[in-house]
């Protein structure tokens, strides 16, 4: 240690030694705290003065065991199960990008001692995850914040990928904010277009260019279908994808095994009733979104109502069927 810091932060840098060194499986002596303090931060201190510290840290409500092998902190802002479980999220997140994923994690590994980063060997990774390259996104998210906080509307560009693998944009938009959404791993702005006259989801990582506008926005109450507000449950079950279309009734003839799915995807306010050696399952959802998921399991789900979906996924799937023949 180059430099020496005053004698009267001993007590920070005590806490922040526990906080970095210990635990049940290694706890500190006296001994080892004055090393650590020496060698890290320069302070030098007599043997009794670091058990009244650990007495004085106590007191302020920390709670460090004392046996005969030493001290330890045992209670941190966050167990080892739960910085493994954000950890997890931020790996497994397709919206941000690899750079800010390792500095998360790292900042998150910051949290608990330095036993815990042994731990996370998919911290190295983190590039092989499939990430997004929209450096822009934790500013777009603040920039959102800021126009609702603010009650005006946003402006950007909407972006789509080309040929090239890049972003290319699609249409400027200017909408009302209401809500971040993350769904099937990625974040959506959910907001009102006067342009289109309904409630449109853009997926934030394909947002450019994103500045808050002058115009007020529309109030959510005053947008068709949602004057008591955004309510969460329906906009999660009725949407298996993000579709602006008016959820529907739809009944559809399964089997036993689906049952799984269909609560994961739809939650348990579905209508479930045995139908001979099937099941029918009724339910409220995004006629557009229901096109979709019933295809992806179209070898075990059959839409019974509506007739007009009903057809549309016929005319889909024969069309599927030509591009095979």
């Amino acid at each position: 240690m180059d430099c020496f810091e005053p004698k009267k932060l001993a007590l920070l840098r005590v806490l922040e030694i526990l906080e970095t060194y210990s635990d049940s499986e290694h706890p500190l002596k006296q001994e080892d705290i004055l090393n650590l303090l020496s060698k890290d931060f320069g302070i030098e201190l007599e043997r009794k003065t670091i058990g009244r510290n650990i007495a004085l840290l106590k007191e302020a409500g920390y709670e460090i065991e004392s046996t005969k092998q030493g001290c330890y902190l045992v209670e941190r802002r966050f167990e080892d199960s739960e910085l493994r479980l954000l950890i997890d999220g931020v790996l497994a997140s397709k919206y941000i990008t690899a750079n800010h994923s390792k500095e998360l994690i790292n900042k998150l590994c910051g949290l608990s001692n330095k036993y815990f980063r042994r731990h996370v060997k998919n911290i190295y990774s983190v590039n092989d995850w499939g990430k997004t390259d929209n450096q822009s996104l934790f500013y777009s998210i603040e920039v959102v914040d800021d126009a609702i906080e603010q009650n005006k509307m946003v402006e950007y560009d909407y972006n789509k990928f080309g040929t090239d693998k890049n972003l290319h944009k699609s249409s400027f938009q200017r909408v009302s904010p209401y809500q971040l959404i993350l769904h099937n791993q990625r974040y959506y702005l959910m907001g009102y277009s006067k342009y289109w006259g309904h409630m449109v989801y853009h997926r934030l990582d394909h947002i450019t260019n994103i500045r808050v506008s002058k115009h007020d926005i529309v109030p959510i109450n005053e947008v068709e279908g949602y004057k008591n507000g955004i309510n969460y449950q329906n906009l999660t079950t009725a949407m298996p994808y993000m579709y602006n279309d008016k959820p529907e009734r739809i009944v559809i003839k399964t089997c036993d095994k689906m049952v799984d799915q269909i609560i994961d995807w739809f939650g348990k306010s579905v209508d479930i009733k045995p139908d001979g050696d099937d099941i029918t399952v009724t339910l409220n959802a995004s006629p557009k979104a229901m096109l979709y998921w019933s295809v992806q399991y179209a070898d075990e789900v059959e839409v019974v109502k509506p007739e007009a979906l009903r057809q549309e996924i016929k005319d889909f799937l024969n069309k599927a069927v030509d591009k095979y023949k």
